[in-house]
């Protein structure tokens, strides 16, 4: 974080902190990753992957109106009873989203997901049982070998902590292009280009996931890593799987392995395509290489298969895998 950028984000942190002094503590502690306040009835934080309560704490519902209003102003945006849902990060890459009262029934809602500065190497994800040894040494060879993988897993189970590790093993002399709909994979390469995604704002058209993926390929990617696959563009990212841009890496919220292909495959038909449903399943079976799971559990999170793609069966209607790993 530059100079600039490190007084612009403790600038914002000085404007709301005063209408969130009961959870000031958990603000500024460097291990907490999460904190949730339930409207005036209850606040909970997550350290160390454990969601826990803070006891005898509740922030009033004056205060928190007053300090999303203090919030959206501060990241120039607005939030009101017209537009009472606030989805937006603060200078430091901390992810603030807000929803008022008047569609929160118990009160306005905040959550914030705090920017960890901490990054994990490979090795450190196996020490904390993150990932196993034998998982870190398949996954090292398919960097080496260029495969496309899939990182998935529900929310807060490791995906982009994973993602960054993983691409610290890629070689220096590879240029990457990072896209993200928000800021948050810090890759230390000689040659990275990072683009975010920009929501419409007045007198500016948004720039969206899909517009970054199409301008990436006339970059000269050696690889892409995507943020997240959540919706239209994974009709472009796998184009660019299909067309010789191997190595890329990226994540996708599912509940499983299995279900992150079908996941990707929906994704790909919300492009509004003109391909029969078997026919993305097909391209998928053969653009993506690895899918890799991960859960969180109490206390820790980890990766609970891997699965090899083999391609796609159309007879049986079925993706040929191949199980790498099983968590017992």
């Amino acid at each position: 974080m530059t100079p600039s950028l490190a007084d612009t984000a403790e600038a914002t942190w000085a404007r709301i902190i005063p209408f969130l002094r009961p959870i000031e503590a958990l603000i500024r502690d460097p291990e907490i990753s999460d904190i949730l306040v339930n409207g005036d009835r209850a606040v909970f934080f997550e350290r160390n992957g454990r969601l826990e309560p803070l006891a005898g704490v509740t922030v009033r519902e004056q205060s928190l109106q007053v300090a999303a209003r203090n919030i959206a102003r501060a990241l120039g945006d607005e939030i009101s009873e017209e537009n009472p849902i606030l989805d937006s990060r603060l200078p430091d890459g901390s992810r603030v989203a807000i929803v008022l009262s008047c569609v929160s029934m118990g009160g306005t809602t905040l959550a914030i997901r705090k920017f960890q500065t901490k990054r994990y190497s490979a090795q450190e994800l196996v020490r904390v049982g993150t990932v196993p040894a034998c998982v870190l040494d398949h996954l090292a060879v398919a960097i080496e070998r260029r495969s496309n993988m899939l990182i998935a897993g529900g929310t807060g189970s490791g995906k982009t902590t994973l993602l960054i590790a993983l691409a610290a093993l890629i070689p220096e002399d590879e240029r990457l292009i990072v896209i993200e709909d928000t800021s948050e994979i810090q890759v230390t390469k000689p040659n990275v280009v990072r683009l975010e995604a920009r929501r419409e704002q007045p007198h500016l058209p948004a720039v969206t996931i899909r517009d970054l993926l199409k301008a990436t390929l006339r970059l000269r990617p050696d690889r892409i890593l995507l943020g997240e696959v959540r919706g239209a563009e994974a009709f472009d990212l796998l184009q660019a799987l299909n067309t010789g841009h191997s190595g890329t890496l990226s994540t996708t919220h599912a509940d499983s392995a299995r279900e992150a292909l079908t996941r990707f495959a929906t994704c790909v038909m919300m492009a509004g395509v003109d391909l029969p449903y078997h026919v993305v399943r097909a391209q998928i079976g053969e653009g993506l290489d690895l899918v890799v799971h991960l859960e969180r559990r109490p206390g820790k999170r980890q990766v609970t298969e891997v699965l090899r793609v083999h391609g796609y069966n159309a007879p049986q209607d079925r993706f040929e895998v191949e199980r790498v790993y099983a968590r017992a």
